[in-house]
């Protein structure tokens, strides 16, 4: 066990400002000592110490406080991507259920950067098969959502990502509509100001964040589990 979260260092934040300009093997090996406390340590506190609350929502989440696990590497994949860059500049952790398509599932997360932080509830990446499941439940259970995405989206929490240019459907309500036409979202809270990342409330914050978003959470689930049911059924 990590123990309880403390909060983060400056030092943390300066090792990944410095990773973005340094980005070598030589330098990071050099200040892997800085990465293993300043960086590591507070994130699997951190993972620790809102498991419990995590487990509430979902029993079925991943809380181990392991790279892989629920926690990001640094280490960048660099093998399709035209970005050779070997050390990502930000660090984050994820609270899922173990399972191949990750990107295709709900997930809560958690980013930190030197500049910013970010935390809320999406997809990484959601298949169309996905969306268009998540569509269906929308077109089946209008009212419903709508309270889901009122109390979902305030504190703010803002719904984020891609939108289709040409409208799917017409003449829906506006804000069932900002919803329906993504091709894959989250809902999340964007800040540059890092000051909440050096206090121990930043996990207070988050677990009445994630709290918040339980609903959301519940509903994409219930598209998880649509995806079990032969089309032809829905």
């Amino acid at each position: 066990m990590a123990g309880s979260f403390a909060g983060f260092e400056q030092q943390g934040l300066t090792f990944l400002q410095q990773v973005r300009i340094e980005n070598d093997k030589e330098w990071f090996e050099a200040h892997r000592d800085v990465y293993q406390q300043s960086l590591l340590t507070p994130l699997r506190a951190l993972v620790d110490t809102l498991a419990l609350a995590m487990l509430e929502i979902d029993p079925q989440f991943e809380t181990r406080p392991a790279i892989g696990k629920t926690l990001s590497r640094i280490h960048r994949d660099t093998r399709f991507s035209h970005d050779k860059s070997r050390y990502r500049s930000r660090m984050w952790l994820t609270f899922k259920r173990p399972g191949k398509d990750w990107t295709d599932a709900p997930a809560y997360f958690f980013e930190l950067g030197p500049d910013m932080l970010r935390y809320g509830l999406g997809y990484y990446s959601a298949s169309k098969a996905t969306m268009d499941l998540f569509r269906h439940t929308l077109k089946q259970r209008p009212q419903p959502f709508l309270a889901v995405a009122q109390q979902c989206c305030q504190g703010g929490f803002e719904l984020v990502g891609e939108s289709y240019k040409r409208l799917l459907v017409k003449d829906l309500d506006p804000v069932i509509s900002s919803w329906y036409h993504r091709k894959s979202f989250a809902v999340m809270v964007t800040s540059s100001d890092v000051e909440p990342l050096f206090h121990p409330q930043l996990a207070q914050t988050l677990t009445h964040g994630f709290r918040q978003l339980e609903p959301l959470y519940q509903w994409l689930m219930n598209v998880e589990s649509m995806k079990q049911i032969d089309p032809a059924d829905l």
